[in-house]
């Protein structure tokens, strides 16, 4: 395959353009996972890389910023949301150790399936045999915890680096709020974002989402961002 994007194949998945390393909020702890994850996308990596993080924790928006980020650099990839697994077939592995960047999403999602399985741990001995193509995969829980069957599988994984995606803090999450409203013209008060933290779902997704409702409200309105007229628009 020497497809450049996800686009270009038959997956039912795309690259979302606002989910890049300049737009990820990394919490204490992740600097050294991006700078491995940049150095990944760039092929200066010697390793696979194993992340992991509970859902909505920030590992899709990471795998997006490493495909994207290795587009930039005309390095040839491929990202796969195993999360799909069931509508797509394990031949999709074969002969993608061609390209010069995989991103697998979600790799839990086909653990206990053998012929999964078997498909991903043949992949990764043909990625071993190659000089220019690295591995990132992500899944919920560690290597020996996500349940794989397959104990050369976990063997594989475990060759390379494994890290695990550490949370942001609420005031974290403030910050990044109030970067976003920023951005946007807006002004989020911390007394404001406390009470989003509060009354919303904590991931960075779903807040910054309900922080892009509130703008397109505001401005049809013509009212600043306040707790009463949160309360209004949000039906809380």
């Amino acid at each position: 395959m020497t497809q450049n994007s996800p686009k270009q194949l038959s997956l039912p998945v795309y690259l979302p353009d606002d989910e890049t390393f300049q737009s990820y909020y990394p919490a204490v702890g992740n600097d050294e996972l991006i700078q491995k994850l940049q150095a990944a996308a760039e092929g200066s990596l010697a390793s696979s890389l194993y992340l992991y993080g509970p859902v909505k924790s920030g590992r899709t928006h990471l795998m997006h910023a490493a495909c994207a980020y290795a587009n930039d650099l005309e390095r040839r990839t491929l990202y796969i949301p195993l999360g799909i697994h069931a509508s797509i077939s394990p031949e999709l592995f074969e002969g993608i150790e061609s390209l010069q960047l995989i991103c697998i999403d979600d790799i839990d999602a086909i653990a206990g399936h053998p012929i999964w399985e078997e498909a991903l741990f043949h992949l990764y001995n043909r990625i071993e045999e190659q000089q220019d193509c690295r591995l990132i995969v992500s899944g919920t829980s560690s290597p020996t915890e996500a349940g794989f069957a397959l104990p050369d599988l976990i063997s594989r994984m475990q060759w390379g680096l494994i890290y695990q995606l550490q949370p942001m803090a609420d005031e974290e999450k403030l910050v990044a709020l109030q970067r976003r409203a920023a951005m946007r013209g807006l002004q989020l008060s911390d007394e404001v974002g406390r009470f989003l933290l509060t009354r919303m779902a904590r991931d960075l997704r779903t807040l910054f989402d309900v922080l892009d409702k509130l703008d397109k409200a505001s401005m049809v309105h013509q009212r600043k961002l306040t707790i009463p007229f949160i309360k209004e628009m949000l039906r809380l």
